[in-house]
């Protein structure tokens, strides 16, 4: 692995420990459920990634850099001063929530299509999309449902559909511009239609409209 994709993984992976530790944080959990939400929302994507990938085991638990940085992320966000300054303002809080999970979302649906390439390199766009979603959206999902909630990619602005967006547009992209490229353009648009989501409230049809 080269280390301009690990930093950017790294960058990911506390970008979602972060959120999954805000989350235990508003559920009142102790430090132990603090660290195990922050930990699962930043490897339960790439874990779900690499087993449909028949990498085992997974990247995880072959290297602890990435389970190490998750939990002493959420050790960070369980500290006093920094529960103190994120609590006093909900509107803080959930601004913090939002951008973590926007950038964490970004990093790991254009990585996942890169490790779907690496594994299989005549992988079809079905598979490099359902991939690169499954990367991006799996440890929120864990997350919530360990937090017992709604899975947040259901019911919160455009989430999944925002991470399929950038998954295609980084698949259909990669053999034209490149590696790099394509990365870059399908994190941005991830990036994007999350924050045009949150501006104007764009939500996708629910079953009681």
């Amino acid at each position: 692995m080269d280390l301009f994709t690990l930093i950017v993984e790294l960058i990911g992976t506390m970008a979602f420990a972060a959120s999954g530790a805000m989350t235990g944080l508003k559920k009142n959990m102790d430090v132990f459920g603090v660290c195990i939400l922050g930990l699962t929302t930043a490897v339960g994507g790439g874990v779900i990634r690499d087993l449909i990938l028949g990498n085992t085991p997974p990247a995880t638990f072959r290297d602890p850099i990435y389970a190490t940085v998750a939990i002493v992320t959420a050790l960070i966000f369980f500290l006093p001063r920094v529960r103190r300054l994120l609590m006093w303002d909900q509107a803080l809080f959930d601004l913090c929530l939002f951008l973590m999970d926007t950038a964490g979302l970004a990093i790991f649906t254009v990585m996942g299509i890169r490790v779907a390439y690496a594994h299989v390199p005549r992988a079809t766009l079905f598979l490099l999309a359902f991939v690169g979603v499954i990367t991006g959206v799996g440890g929120g999902v864990l997350r919530d449902m360990m937090a017992g909630d709604t899975p947040y990619i259901f019911v919160k602005h455009v989430y999944a559909s925002a991470s399929l967006a950038g998954a295609l547009a980084c698949g259909l992209l990669w053999h034209y511009l490149g590696e790099m490229p394509s990365m870059l353009i399908g994190g941005g648009l991830v990036i994007l239609i999350r924050c045009l989501s949150a501006h104007y409230r764009w939500n996708l049809p629910r079953a009681h409209e």
